[in-house]
């Protein structure tokens, strides 16, 4: 076969050592506080697009035909096999095949949305499309979760959850991760590949349902939830399908623009990758028709231990241990021996010592063989002519053992070639010139890209707050963010038992409901005794007004962690980032919540820079302690994982701190002065304490810790809860000398640390 280096970063290294890359990537891209490496597309998709006149439009209907055509022929294998054990060894093939990409539908968007983009179309329109994904609201309700409960009627579910562990499974292909891995990598660096990931993600909705699965489809038609399983499809009836959100958020990336080839370039790279994985999954899944090739595989993976084991029981005249070393590579020698020896009974399993005998409750292998390796092994037997000397290798030809230690070639193998091997791609579109099959196709991606140059930490408030607006990351600006949080956090003990108005000082089981509308009766009462105050002057109402748009602008970013996949749909991330959504407006830019503050401030005459850009940072009619809060929250959003708890108790604080008092003051004087009342108004019912964020917040606090003592063990819930309580007072910390002077002490004895060693390089 021909073969071509990879592109840049993979140049010289072998298929299989790229195909083994982009495995190790899917584990590395799945940590939000992680550093995956950095990936970009080869050249030639986008070289190519000077040669072609193909419009967007082309490419999907492109996409759309071969998955069509292709599912056929996946169909076509299901109606070739001849009985029960058959079909259920093509549905375990081409489910677990799926399964890399399936189990993170759409996680590819969870980092597009940033606190600096939040009012953008583009944002709503991805938002719009991931929340669907996750079927936002509701816990396990994504995409991955569908396909996971597909797995556990399968009864394949052992390593899919998380859905990093299904690396560790032999039967999963290094070509199944060829796609799904650089493409979590992106998603991490989304200002880098923003156009990629929309067009890669075109080509996933333009495809829909995976051509592996119209078999499994095919033969259990019951088994799954197909609409959620189809990207392309819709997840109900009354709301837009996968594939027209696609075409929106796609469109609203200017056309003719900068970006426009990175999209087209995304797209025809997804669909390459997504033609060789399906290409090379054909092949496993048609081979599995014949139970020689199952059997096969099932002793080469097994080989390894197995060869330590069995030098005292000979085959042919050799000792068993032998042929298990020789499996590793080459097993069908091995098939043969077995065939022909006392252990098998040529189409009959059960009079077969390999069965009856050796690995039965009672025999020296028992337990050795998994339930769906005894059926691997009974469909084998069972397919062995009465009275057979020999069996017959794949195709139905007889093997010998020199000739297969020589030729033999695991599926696995066979699928790790196709990423760099030359492959016929046909062209559905009869317009078009025939394809050209001799041309080898570049590496999946140039996984381990050049480095970027070395970072530094933020040397102000302002430019911290700059830098922190996008999702990219670094290592300096990591500890930066990290030792920010501690010192705020520091802050926020200081004076602890003097403290009014924080959450009880033990978690009840029963919930924080109660004391929640305790706290909503508090804001109404001493609302009602100040209604007769004064109304703050027409200038500090503004000033106040502006010197909050560095907060407001960012509604919502210390939950931008819960976009994350893993977070957004689990028992206590659905209810966050429902709550980040909905601060965003839902997909609808006349709900979005920073561009409603910006229509006030527009009334109030003033105009400001775009919230992304240099010079908003650095407008000076923001005074600099307008950045201290801000940057604490763009802080903590990035560590999800590590301040769990203090993001709970800050998102009940924040959610709670106008309902009912606050924000009705606000409106009071906004109308004084004929100012617009909507951001006020429209905050105060959808924080509300019955259905609204409060609510929300308290129950995603109470589903948190009813889960402590199970994750980290009985007696751990005292110092998660004070972690909880300490988040709700960090909204309002002390700001005194001693405060702010344990502030420092903290961010000082964190840095000293170290943790990403001493240049900014992940060790």
């Amino acid at each position: 076969m021909q073969r071509q280096q990879a592109a840049a970063g993979t140049a010289g290294r072998r298929p299989r050592a790229v195909a083994e890359e982009c495995r190790t990537l899917y584990v590395e891209a799945a940590d939000p506080e992680g550093f995956p490496p950095r990936v970009s597309l080869p050249d030639e998709y986008s070289r190519a697009l000077t040669a072609s006149a193909r419009t967007l439009e082309d490419w999907e209907r492109r996409a759309g035909a071969w998955s069509a055509r292709v599912g056929d022929d996946y169909r076509a294998l299901a109606a070739r096999a001849a009985d029960q054990e058959s079909r259920d060894a093509l549905v375990r093939r081409a489910a677990l095949g799926a399964a890399p990409l399936a189990l993170v539908s759409g996680a590819w968007l969870q980092w597009l949305s940033s606190p600096g983009n939040g009012d953008s179309e583009l944002t709503m329109r991805t938002l719009a499309l991931y929340a669907q994904d996750l079927g936002a609201g509701h816990p396990g309700a994504d995409r991955g979760s569908a396909y996971r409960a597909l797995l556990h009627h399968l009864r394949l579910a052992e390593r899919a959850a998380p859905a990093t562990r299904l690396t560790q499974d032999p039967q999963v292909s290094d070509l199944a991760f060829a796609l799904p891995g650089p493409l979590l990598a992106m998603s991490r660096r989304p200002d880098a590949h923003r156009a990629e990931l929309v067009g890669a993600d075109l080509c996933l909705r333009a495809a829909g349902l995976l051509p592996p699965l119209a078999l499994v489809r095919e033969l259990l038609p019951a088994a799954a939830d197909w609409t959620a399983l189809d990207p392309g499809a819709a997840r109900r009836a009354d709301t837009p399908t996968g594939l027209a959100l696609a075409r929106a958020a796609a469109a609203a990336l200017p056309a003719g623009g900068p970006e426009a080839p990175a999209l087209i370039a995304g797209f025809r790279w997804a669909l390459d990758l997504l033609q060789r994985w399906s290409s090379g999954l054909y092949e496993e899944v048609s081979a599995a028709l014949d139970p020689a090739h199952d059997m096969a595989e099932l002793l080469r993976l097994r080989a390894r231990e197995a060869a330590l084991y069995h030098q005292e029981f000979k085959v042919e005249g050799r000792p068993l241990g032998d042929w298990f070393a020789e499996a590793r590579t080459a097993p069908h020698g091995l098939l043969r021996a077995l065939a022909a020896s006392r252990l098998v009974r040529p189409g009959n399993p059960e009079r077969s010592p390999l069965l009856r005998g050796l690995i039965s409750e009672n025999g020296p292998m028992f337990r050795i063989f998994s339930p769906a390796d005894e059926a691997v092994i009974r469909r084998w037997i069972r397919s062995l002519p009465a009275g057979a000397g020999a069996v017959a290798g794949r195709g139905g030809e007889a093997t010998g053992t020199d000739a297969d230690t020589a030729t033999d070639v695991t599926a696995t193998d066979t699928a790790t070639d196709t990423v760099t091997d030359t492959v016929t791609v046909t062209d559905p579109d009869p317009a078009d010139p025939a394809p050209d099959t001799t041309r080898p196709l570049p590496a999946p991606a140039a996984v381990r890209a050049p480095a970027a140059p070395r970072d530094r930490a933020p040397g102000t408030l302002r430019e911290a707050y700059h830098l922190l607006l996008s999702r990219g990351d670094t290592p300096a600006l990591r500890r930066y963010a990290t030792g920010y949080v501690h010192g705020w956090l520091a802050r926020s003990r200081v004076g602890w038992d003097t403290a009014g108005h924080l959450p009880p000082r033990h978690w009840d089981p029963r919930g924080l409901r109660p004391w929640l509308q305790e706290q909503h009766d508090r804001h109404g009462r001493e609302f009602e005794q100040g209604a007769g105050g004064p109304v703050p002057s027409k200038e500090a109402l503004v000033d106040a007004t502006v010197q909050l748009a560095p907060l407001t602008l960012i509604d919502g970013s210390w939950l931008q962690g819960f976009t994350d996949y893993g977070h957004a749909s689990s028992d206590v991330g659905h209810l966050l980032f429902s709550t980040y959504w909905d601060e965003l407006g839902n997909g609808d830019l006349g709900l979005n919540h920073p561009l409603i503050y910006r229509e006030v401030l527009r009334e109030m005459g003033v105009e400001l820079p775009p919230t992304a850009s240099r010079e908003f940072a650095q407008w000076p009619g923001f005074r600099e302690e307008s950045f201290e809060l801000p940057v604490y929250w763009l802080c903590i959003g990035r560590l999800p994982r590590t301040f769990l708890p203090e993001v709970l108790g800050l998102n009940v604080a924040m959610e709670l701190s106008g309902v009912g008092g606050g924000y009705r003051r606000a409106r009071i004087g906004l109308e004084a002065y004929g100012f617009s009342t909507r951001f006020v108004d429209i905050h105060n019912t959808i924080d509300n304490v019955a259905t609204g964020h409060s609510a929300w917040a308290a129950d995603a606090v109470d589903a948190y810790m009813a889960t402590v003592p199970s994750v980290l063990g009985p007696g751990c819930e005292p110092e998660i809860w004070e972690r909880v309580r300490t988040g709700y007072r960090s909204l309002n910390p002390p700001g005194g000398r001693r405060a702010r002077r344990a502030a420092r002490h903290a961010t000082r004895a964190y840095e000293n640390k170290r943790p990403y060693g001493n240049k900014g390089e992940v060790h």
